[in-house]
């Protein structure tokens, strides 16, 4: 579909309908200025212009959460319709790729913190560029605070590794926020101080510091796509940065896209 200002026809009375504005079949500036505020609402592209992207969101069916009850817990789906509006996850296909990831990265909505306790072998095989003998791993080794200080030292807005800030701001949240450029941002979003108590982004805001990553990283673009795998894998890559786990983000997707009623 491509329908901009003075387009018309029968196209230009379906975006009418979802919109639920007068439906003339006249793409005028009126339209034009419904769709440019409801692309922005959703976080696309506000041109005011309806291509296939913009309507393959606009005509997503509305998500019924309660499809999700025993698949989802419930402090989880509570959170949902408040983060959805924020950052743009309107649309049952975003929705389950959002949650997919979710799902996986925090162990089925388990795992609020990083954990960080590796063995020696651990540290070798996860953090090569840090550890590369095995007398380097065994200072650090089962010690969690001091690894997270090592390996996130210096990097994501942290000082160095003595001032504990790799550790201060590990990963929390369902997708494991890390580093204190990202607490401080999405203390921003949130206008809450999370610099002060990064504690909360894993207690109260988990859902929350995930969709905020999402809108961030412009992940939702990708979601629009559909659920093939080359999709999922693009998506995964993003949050990532390799394909750690790719099998159950498939399976998780495709069983929250069932749910959610989205087809490829």
């Amino acid at each position: 579909m491509l329908v901009k200002l003075g387009s018309q026809g029968e196209d230009v009375k379906k975006v009418q309908a979802v919109l639920k504005i007068d439906i003339s079949g006249i793409f005028d500036e009126s339209t034009k200025q419904v769709v440019a505020d409801w692309q922005a609402k959703h976080g696309l592209f506000n041109d005011g212009i309806v291509g296939d992207v913009t309507w393959k969101v606009m005509s997503q069916p509305v998500y019924n959460l309660s499809n999700l009850k025993g698949y989802i817990p419930d402090s989880v789906l509570s959170q949902i319709p408040l983060v959805a509006d924020k950052y743009g996850i309107h649309s049952s296909l975003r929705l389950g790729h959002f949650l997919a990831q979710a799902s996986h990265e925090s162990a089925g909505f388990t795992a609020f913190t990083e954990n960080l306790n590796y063995s020696a072998q651990g540290l070798l095989k996860t953090f090569p560029y840090y550890f590369k003998t095995l007398e380097q791993a065994n200072a650090y080794a089962n010690q969690p605070e001091k690894i997270a200080n090592k390996v996130y030292g210096n990097r994501l807005g942290n000082g160095n590794e003595a001032s504990g800030e790799g550790w201060k701001f590990r990963g929390r949240g369902y997708l494991q926020l890390t580093g204190k450029e990202n607490y401080q941002s999405l203390a921003k979003s949130l206008n809450i101080d999370l610099v002060s108590n990064p504690e909360l982004v894993g207690s109260q805001y988990p859902l929350a510091s995930a969709g905020w990553f999402f809108k961030k990283n412009q992940l939702l673009t990708i979601c629009d796509n559909g659920i093939s795998n080359e999709t999922i894998e693009q998506l995964t890559k993003r949050i990532n940065g390799g394909l750690i786990g790719i099998t159950d983000r498939i399976a998780k997707t495709q069983k929250f896209a069932k749910l959610l009623q989205v087809t490829a």
